[in-house]
């Protein structure tokens, strides 16, 4: 009986230890605004003429590099901001976009892609992470472009 008691006493004593680590161990939530290097904020709409660009160009190298099938995107309708900075306030701010594209193979498809701060080239600007629904070949963002959505 006495084996007992100090067993449960061990451990009560032992998960009260680990629930004041885990507490302790907690990093604290700066937001990234107010960081030793700050982000500025600053990222472009969803229907700004240089994320279509940025957007435009990546998917037109990476079919020309990797799948040499000639698709381009044509233009975007329908334009919509689905969620910014929604990851948390201290990680990178990030606006999530979702847009029906046109492409030169005249069929639309559903485009999902964010504007990430500081992601551009050499970490100046504002990089754009994208996946076009049924060519996401390599399942990056899979299934369907749902993982490159908040």
């Amino acid at each position: 009986m006495a084996d007992a008691r100090t067993f449960a006493a061990i451990c009560v004593g032992i998960l009260a230890a680990v629930a004041a680590l885990g507490t302790a161990s907690a990093r604290p939530l700066v937001p990234a605004e107010r960081r030793y290097i700050p982000y500025d904020n600053a990222l472009p709409f969803c229907d700004d003429p240089a994320v279509f660009e940025r957007l435009q160009e990546s998917f037109r190298d990476r079919e020309a590099q990797f799948w040499n099938t000639g698709l381009e995107i044509a233009g975007l309708e329908e334009v919509k901001e689905i969620g910014y900075k929604t990851n948390g306030e201290d990680y990178i701010p990030r606006r999530y976009c979702t847009a029906r594209a046109y492409f030169n193979d005249e069929k639309p498809r559903q485009v999902s892609y964010s504007i990430n701060e500081d992601l551009g080239i050499i970490g100046i600007g504002f990089g754009v992470e994208w996946c076009v629904a049924g060519l996401d070949r390599n399942d990056a963002y899979a299934p369907n472009c749902k993982m490159a959505r908040p």
